[in-house]
């Protein structure tokens, strides 16, 4: 007798909202962001590193961003900055996330153009609020 496996359901919202792209180095986050969004409704793209977040930005056009700041090749800053440079890209909202809170790293998110600012360890209720504000739903 051979054992049947089944695979465990997905939880998803039966709706699929704005797509967000969750951009950082630390796996542990991107998976905690992410998850915390799709149970809020939202649809979750993914990128490691700064140059892929670049990339999925150009190809997806997500509806909201959020960078870490401090990423390898290219810094959530550097991303930040090229996006709003971009007429095409320059219009989605951008949520910072830092393990660092100094006063130079949050006014260098937001002349990069971020709309947002939030530090780790993060909160996701609060993430999920900010998230809100930038993409209501009733608009």
């Amino acid at each position: 007798m051979t054992a049947v496996l089944e695979s465990a359901p997905v939880l998803r919202p039966a709706l699929v909202g704005p797509t967000i792209l969750v951009a950082d180095d630390d796996e542990s986050v991107r998976d905690l962001v992410s998850f915390k969004l799709q149970m809020a409704g939202y649809h979750t793209v993914t990128a490691a590193d700064g140059c892929t977040a670049l990339t999925v930005v150009g190809a997806t056009h997500p509806d909201l961003v959020i960078l870490d700041i401090v990423m390898p090749g290219m810094d959530g800053l550097s991303v930040c900055y090229r996006m709003h440079a971009d007429p095409a890209t320059a219009d989605i909202p951008v949520i910072m996330l830092s393990g660092t809170a100094t006063e130079t790293d949050i006014d260098l998110a937001y002349v990069s153009g971020a709309e947002e600012y939030l530090a780790k360890p993060l909160n996701p209720a609060d993430l999920v609020r900010r998230v809100g504000w930038l993409l209501p739903r009733d608009a």
